[in-house]
């Protein structure tokens, strides 16, 4: 183990009167970044054992809920390093890095540690560098509760698949037993949609819930959302369109990989300046801004906590752009062997999953 002192530590408390700021020094990144996994360059004193799993119920979370300060870090990953057995979370030590395309290329990631055991709750960089052995979901499956999901959300799609714009976002949804941890960990395609061979992918980009909340403005919404990260809504298309109801064909085990990186709002401001790729087997199959979507992200925050509450940890997709499988012909849906990568820059950069079937 190595130890430095990391873009991320430089941070110093200001007294002002009785108060005290947080002031964000300028960084420094100390590793060279590897320019072929630079988010830039694409083209479009705790000890490891107290991190051991200790993540906190949603019950906590309800009874805890601090306000919201502004955002201890920029990107988070959560992780279990080389050579060990802990699960822990900190920030990558090259802020620019694409984490996802690095650590599937085999490239050493380092990441410096956080004092605490949740991304809702990170505390503070400790200057200790563990190199990642597995990258892992942002959040545990006991963190996230039900997953909320939004339907036709992008201009592209809906005429793609020749259906009306909505006057409402289409909200369904997902158990959090659907949440899956990004590559290398596989995506297992069930029975139910091997037999029909209508497995799809979808991209989309993930909001997080930082902040207890109901009944919140549009103007409000976004003061909620913890930040921002990448998700494929996997999806089984024959059981989709059997019936009118959609959660029954997208909640299998596994239908819901997300990450790797959780990126602050300090850094994305403004989600709709973002663009969203899907690629399979390397193919870009998706490709498009997030200023197509139909219903924005403050829209959809404040929109799903009308007379609901929402939970720190809270997940929600946002839908997907045109070029998903069922809309290619022949169909180009999933099959063991695949695999597929969402990609969402700036910033946030890939998530792969493989995919294998049930035997």
């Amino acid at each position: 183990m190595k130890v430095v002192v990391s873009a991320s530590t430089k941070v110093g408390l200001k007294w002002v009167g009785e108060s005290t700021k947080l002031l964000f020094k300028s960084r420094t990144v100390l590793s060279q970044s590897l320019p072929l996994f630079s988010l830039q360059s694409f083209p479009n004193p705790l000890t490891p054992s107290q991190h051991l799993f200790q993540h906190r119920s949603r019950a906590h979370y309800f009874n805890h809920t601090p306000a919201m300060p502004v955002p201890s870090f920029e990107r988070l990953v959560r992780f279990v390093p080389k050579a060990e057995e802990e699960v822990l979370i900190g920030q990558p030590v090259d802020l620019e890095l694409d984490v996802g395309a690095a650590f599937i290329a085999g490239k050493e990631v380092e990441v410096d540690v956080y004092s605490g055991s949740s991304i809702l709750e990170p505390g503070t960089p400790t200057g200790t560098i563990k190199e990642i052995g597995k990258l892992l979901s942002p959040l545990a499956e006991s963190e996230v509760g039900t997953i909320r999901c939004i339907g036709l959300n992008y201009v592209q799609h809906a005429h793609e698949v020749k259906m009306a714009i909505p006057d409402l976002p289409t909200v369904f949804m997902k158990p959090s037993t659907s949440l899956a941890d990004p590559y290398p960990s596989p995506t297992v395609i069930p029975k139910f949609a091997l037999k029909d061979d209508c497995c799809d992918y979808e991209s989309e980009l993930v909001i997080v819930i930082g902040e207890k909340c109901k009944d919140v403005s549009e103007a409000d919404a976004l003061k909620y959302v913890l930040g921002y990260t990448a998700a494929n809504d996997v999806s089984s298309r024959a059981s989709q369109f059997a019936q009118s109801q959609w959660c029954f064909s997208k909640s299998f085990d596994g239908a819901c990989p997300i990450g790797p990186v959780l990126v602050s709002t300090k850094l994305i401001p403004d989600p709709s300046k973002l663009r969203v790729r899907g690629l399979k087997n390397g193919k870009v199959m998706q490709d498009c801004g997030t200023d197509d979507l139909i219903f924005p992200v403050a829209k959809i925050v404040s929109f799903l906590s009308q007379g609901t509450t929402m939970l720190p940890g809270t997940i929600i997709l946002t839908g997907t752009p045109a070029g998903v499988g069922n809309s290619f012909t022949p169909k180009e849906y999933l099959r063991e062997g695949d695999t597929f990568s969402v990609e969402i820059l700036p910033h946030i950069g890939t998530m792969m999953t493989k995919f294998e079937y049930q035997k």
